[in-house]
């Protein structure tokens, strides 16, 4: 029996990537001890799927961001330098990841050196603290990929990497260790020599395919098991086409896309389900929310995958990656409005795939959302493909094929 440790930061999307607590469970019903290391906003959902919870005071993780400036009093360059710098803060702090260091230091002499440390792919104390203990590390959710060479940097990506590399040195020199967790060119991100589990399949990441390495295995994925369908979903009758909006789990206070997306889902012949999620909204806020969305909307704080993908048309969401797996594993269409971060490859990824569309922002401010939602209705191709997409994820075997690889380290 092996001991693995599974940290996350303290968000639900985070254990998720596509089947990250899936990967955990399957390496428990293989005979192996496993836990889940993070703060206990996630402990609920962790301990509901059976897995042993080990809470940390801080894992390393900044959230939430502090509030923006008022983008009017930012130049467009000072406005991209924010956003990198915002991202970097948000996984390589200095002082919130020397904590986290320190505070998973102390649960490895409570409970011992765990074998294996298997992460998410931005928690720095993770890799840090892999190579102090002398555990092997894996990354589940995002694949192995070479530096980008210095020439093809903006400069801002420059300037920023410059700064992430000085902070993990400056953290690596604190605790003793020399960063082999760690790429080593010009932007530093967490790389295992070892295993690095995508829950996508080669064909997600072919334009990426130059820069992969070796140790990125494709696992794909099946829909998630069913429970008990919700109440309101069983009174929309049967053959009523729908369509999905969600901005998942952070980005939910983005009114505007919800009533737009609505809106043109409706003049498209679809039934809108809408899924706020759990951030507060202002009152006043949701009753305008409410006002501007077409009659007969089902306005809900979540939505089970497993029983609304299957009966959707069409998915438009924020790129999120497990929001994007779950479309994919379903072979639904996508209309994906990315948001932030890895959201942007996401969009770019379906658009290439041709499984979907990428709008921008800009592009649902000036309408296209209502030509979006009848062309992928009409388009026989994108359907068809996005249901060939789902055959071959499931073909890779899923968390099973990786909780095996992760058991042969």
């Amino acid at each position: 029996m092996t001991s693995y440790w599974f940290l996350s930061a303290p968000l639900y999307s985070h254990l998720d990537w596509g089947g990250y607590l899936s990967t955990a469970q399957a390496l428990q019903a293989r005979g192996h001890d496993v836990t889940w290391v993070s703060e206990n906003a996630v402990a609920g959902p962790v301990t509901q799927a059976g897995i042993p919870f080990a809470p940390v005071r801080d894992i390393g993780w900044l959230w939430p961001p502090p509030p923006l400036p008022e983008a009017s009093q930012l130049t467009p360059s000072d406005a991209v330098m924010l956003r990198y710098r915002r991202a970097l803060d948000t996984w390589m702090s200095e002082e919130l990841v020397g904590e986290a260091v320190i505070a998973l230091l102390e649960l490895v002499d409570q409970l011992g050196a765990p074998d294996v440390i298997v992460t998410d792919p931005f928690l720095t104390a993770a890799a840090l603290v892999a190579e102090k203990i002398g555990a092997k590390l894996a990354v589940c959710g995002w694949v192995a990929m070479r530096d980008l060479n210095d020439d093809l940097l903006f400069p801002v990506q420059k300037m920023l990497g410059g700064e992430s590399r000085a902070r993990l040195d400056a953290l690596s020199a604190r605790f003793g260790v020399r960063g082999d967790y760690f790429s080593q060119g010009p932007t530093p991100s967490i790389l295992s020599p070892y295993l690095h589990v995508s829950y996508f399949n080669a064909a997600w990441y072919q334009a990426d395919a130059p820069n992969m390495l070796p140790q990125t295995l494709f696992v794909g994925g099946t829909p998630k098991s069913r429970g008990e369908p919700p109440e309101w979903l069983t009174e929309i009758p049967e053959d009523t086409p729908l369509a999905l909006i969600t901005l998942g789990t952070t980005f939910t206070g983005d009114l505007g896309f919800f009533s737009w997306a609505a809106q043109a889902a409706a003049r498209a012949g679809l039934l809108p389900i809408v899924a706020l999620g759990w951030n507060p909204v202002e009152k006043e806020d949701k009753a305008r929310l409410i006002k501007a969305l077409p009659r007969g909307t089902r306005l809900v704080n979540y939505v089970p995958f497993a029983y609304v993908l299957p009966r959707a048309r069409i998915i438009c969401h924020h790129g999120g990656m497990g929001t994007t797996h779950a479309a994919l594993v379903h072979g639904v269409p996508q209309i994906v409005v990315p948001h932030a971060a890895d959201q942007r490859g996401q969009a770019r990824r379906a658009a290439q795939a041709k499984v979907g569309l990428n709008l921008s922002a800009h592009d649902v401010k000036q309408g296209l959302l209502a030509q979006a939602f009848p062309a992928l209705l009409a388009d026989e191709t994108v359907r068809a493909t996005a249901r060939a997409f789902a055959d071959d994820l499931a073909s890779l075997g899923g968390a099973a094929r990786a909780a095996e690889a992760l058991e042969r380290l």
